[in-house]
Order: structure tokens, then C-alpha cells, then sequence
């Protein structure tokens, strides 16, 4: 007798939970004909029936699936661009290299062409160190200057005759020639006249010799230099 009590409960189980699945089965295809075991009614055309209060909401992906809504795609993520690292910009390095004025009388004798010590040194210092320290320096120009004491022939000769003693000596030191050139002005471009100094136009004027001796002047100066990167 316990025993057959123990069969009917669970037949009422397993009945209790068909019947369930059948009902929750049944929500799903409420908008739909179904037949006895919940099955989906469909016509000859294997299109399903739907019931008088039938909605799009009601849609199943066996009778409606263009109606069921589908989740929405992923949309992919954003790629962050990859940070690139500007370009520098390369400035050209130009020498700041202003005309050097060597007054004559410190590098040579007066009327003379012969470079003395203190002209060499004095080449050393500002001139040899500068062009081997800045290869872009591509040439430089050297410019002879006399005062008005001679003729004009003699003063041309002898600023080319200056201009030429240093090249000379810059080559010495390891200077190549081609990085030099040099013009003679004579007694042209005076930086001062002493006008008013009395006297005969002549090397034993002391006070003429003395007060044209700015005009007595080696100029160095580049004349063309390459561009160099920092």
C-alpha cells in the first residue's frame, strides 16, 4: 500500500512538470495555432497560423523569423592611432662670422710684405683655428688695404703682395688653398682722410703715417659656407 503511494506521487510530479513545460512552451507560441502537443500549425505552405490577437511581438523564429529581433551587431572598438613621433626639424647651423679687420701695421712693417711673429700669431688665434674647427667655412676672402702715401700702382701692388703673405702662411698651417682668396684695394675705401695734416705726402710724415694707419688693414671675411646640421 506505501509503495503505490509512492508511484501515484510521482506520476503527480512528472505530470505537474509536463504541464509546465507544456504552458511555458505555450507563452512562446501564444500568438500562434498550435495542436495538442504544442506544436506549431502550419498550412501546406509551411506557413504558420496566426491567432486572432497576434502581434509582431509575439514573433517566433519558426514561423516569423524576419519579425524576432536579433541583437544588435557589435560594434568594433575604435582603433586608437598609433602616436607618431613628429619629425624633427633640422635647422641649419650658419657661422656667425663677422669680417675680422687685422690692421697692417700689427702684421707687417710698414711698406714691407714680410709676415712678422705677431702676424702669424695673430693668424693662429683667429683665422687657422676658426677654419679648421668649421669645415663648412668653404672659403674665405682676404682683402689687402694700403693708405694714400705712393703711387696708386705701387699701393695695388703692395695690398696684393699683404693679401698674398697670409694666404701663404694659412696654407702653411694646413689650410687648403682653395678655401682662400684674396683682392687688393690699394688706397681705395679710406677709413680716414687726415686731411688736416700739413706736410709732404711721404713715408717720413710721421704724423701722416700715424694718422693714416687705419687705412693700412688686412680684411678676412667668408665669402661662401656650406650648411651644416646641428
Amino acid at each position: 500500500m506505501k509503495t503505490s503511494r509512492v508511484i501515484l506521487y510521482a506520476l503527480a510530479m512528472a505530470s505537474l512538470t509536463l504541464a509546465g513545460i507544456a504552458s511555458a512552451d505555450e507563452i512562446t507560441k501564444e500568438g500562434y495555432l498550435t495542436n495538442a502537443p504544442s506544436n506549431v500549425v502550419q498550412n501546406g505552405y509551411g506557413q504558420c497560423w496566426h491567432t486572432g490577437f497576434w502581434t509582431s511581438a509575439m514573433a517566433i523564429t519558426e514561423c516569423d523569423p524576419n519579425l524576432v529581433k536579433k541583437d544588435a551587431p557589435k560594434v568594433a572598438e575604435a582603433k586608437t592611432p598609433a602616436v607618431v613621433a613628429p619629425t624633427p626639424v633640422v635647422v641649419p647651423k650658419i657661422i656667425a662670422f663677422v669680417p675680422l679687420t687685422l690692421q697692417a701695421d700689427t702684421m707687417f712693417d710698414f711698406d714691407k710684405s714680410v709676415l712678422h711673429a705677431s702676424g702669424q700669431k695673430i693668424l693662429d688665434d683667429e683665422i687657422v683655428s676658426k677654419m679648421k674647427e668649421y669645415p663648412q667655412i668653404d672659403t674665405i676672402l682676404v682683402t689687402g688695404y694700403t693708405d694714400r702715401i705712393g703711387t696708386n700702382a705701387y699701393n695695388q701692388k703692395l695690398s696684393q703682395r699683404r693679401a698674398d703673405a697670409v694666404k701663404d702662411y694659412l696654407v702653411s698651417q694646413g689650410v687648403a688653398s682653395n678655401r682662400i682668396e684674396t683682392a687688393a684695394k690699394g688706397e681705395s675705401d679710406p677709413i680716414v682722410s687726415c686731411d688736416n695734416v700739413k706736410g709732404k705726402v711721404s713715408g717720413k710724415n710721421k704724423k701722416l703715417v700715424e694718422c693714416l694707419q687705419p687705412n693700412r688693414r688686412e680684411v678676412v671675411e667668408i665669402k661662401d659656407q656650406k650648411q651644416a646640421q646641428n
